[in-house]
């Protein structure tokens, strides 16, 4: 069967999509992805691209055809917005050229922010006369308030109708959180088509692989390391973690590990600087293949995210992870995250954006004894090998494609 997947961000940068798209070939589907030119989320073109031109490569298998954008640079709102639309018109100018040999069964949108890039896709699909499923990870307009980056309240309109028309031109719509089922039925008009379909974890977060040695390995295990891992925007609210770091100075032992890098990376810097916050480090990013040692040398894995509704309807993505990881969790976050730590029993949470409650989160798992911490590891691997297993997801997803496929007369 064949597979078009559609997506603006891919390997060598460090998405969600790049592992599944991988299981997707080796189960059998021939893999195409279209997609541009690797720049998040430093904002310059990788070594070894260029912006221009189209590119074809191999990843996994899986054939890769890459079409010019215009890379993000430092992420101000309106580079982002030249970033987003050139890969759009990427989408609608050069991709049919691209993929003009090329026929597919369906063809796969996965949809974290600017969910228009679906837009193009949708023309192509009907070019193909194939399916159009879509993932969405993040909810428009809802999420570009929660950010900040739009709040002009006719610009969210405009922006709320282009939803609604590529849901309702979607032939299927993947939700990667339940709470989504509402808000895009409700722009959708068809709840038939709306399917849960949730993010799990990499196989490289595999907890079974070796710890490995390391300077930064070592010195986690020094003392009771809490590891936030990720993108460091405006949406985790990180002010909450270094609010709980003033907090808890008093307890040297406990110190915050910040892996990762994003728009606030550099305002997180001069606050641990100009307000003396000892307790917190920024390793910068490490590469997928470093994190398993991460995570099980660290004491607690720290998930944040602000309090804004759409923010609540949320899963991090990085929370599969952590519980895959069998380590205990510390969420600052309300909703759907929240619901799902405390449905696992895999640690502590607190309300969003509340310090003082992070910090008093951080210090009971501290004072649990060492197994008591091991079990609340072990309950949320369980519940991910429950409700996230990576192949029975990859199956159900397969099974999903074959049946829209056969449904457009394309496959069985």
């Amino acid at each position: 069967m064949r597979v078009l997947l559609w997506s603006q961000y891919f390997w060598p940068e460090n998405f969600r999509i790049n592992e599944l798209a991988a299981a997707l070939q080796a189960g059998g589907m021939q893999v195409t992805v279209l997609t541009g030119k690797p720049n998040y989320p430093q904002g310059d073109v990788f070594p070894g691209y260029r912006s221009v031109g189209i590119r074809r490569e191999r990843y996994a298998g899986a054939q890769v055809v890459r079409v010019p954008l215009v890379p993000r640079g430092a992420g101000s709102p309106l580079r982002l917005a030249i970033n987003y639309l050139s890969f759009i018109i990427s989408g609608y100018a050069l991709a049919p050229l691209a993929l003009r040999r090329h026929e597919c069964d369906v063809v796969f949108v996965y949809a974290p922010s600017p969910v228009l890039q679906a837009l193009p896709a949708i023309f192509l699909a009907r070019l193909k006369r194939a399916p159009l499923v879509l993932w969405v990870q993040d909810l428009w307009p809802e999420s570009l308030l929660a950010t900040g980056f739009i709040r002009n309240r006719w610009a969210l309109g405009m922006v709320e109708a282009v939803v609604r028309h590529i849901y309702r031109h979607a032939d299927s719509i993947l939700i990667q959180s339940e709470a989504f089922r509402e808000p895009v039925t409700r722009l959708a008009g068809d709840p038939g088509k709306v399917r849960y379909f949730p993010n799990t974890a990499e196989a490289v977060l595999d907890p079974s692989a070796g710890v490995g040695d390391s300077g930064l390995v070592s010195e986690l295990k020094a003392g009771f390391s809490v590891v936030f891992a990720g993108n460091i925007g405006a949406a985790q609210a990180v002010e909450t973690i270094l609010a709980a770091a003033e907090r808890l100075a008093p307890h040297p032992d406990i110190r915050f590990f910040i892996l990762g890098s994003g728009s606030r990376e550099a305002w997180l810097r001069r606050e641990i600087k100009c307000r003396r916050v000892g307790n917190v480090l920024l390793p910068g990013r490490l590469p997928p293949e470093g994190m398993p040692a991460v995570f099980a040398s660290a004491a607690a894995l720290l998930v944040t995210l602000g309090d804004s509704p759409a923010l609540r309807l949320t899963i991090p993505s990085k929370l599969q992870a952590y519980l895959a990881a069998g380590r205990p969790v510390v969420g600052s976050l309300n909703g759907e995250g929240a619901r799902i730590i405390q449905e696992a029993r895999a640690g502590f949470t607190c309300p969003a954006e509340d310090g003082d409650g992070l910090a008093a989160a951080v210090l009971a798992l501290y004072g649990l004894a060492p197994e008591e911490r091991c079990r609340l590891g072990e309950n949320g691997r369980r519940y991910f090998s429950e409700h996230f297993d990576p192949e029975r997801r990859v199956q159900e997803l397969m099974e999903h494609f074959r049946d829209m496929a056969a449904r457009a007369g394309k496959y069985g």
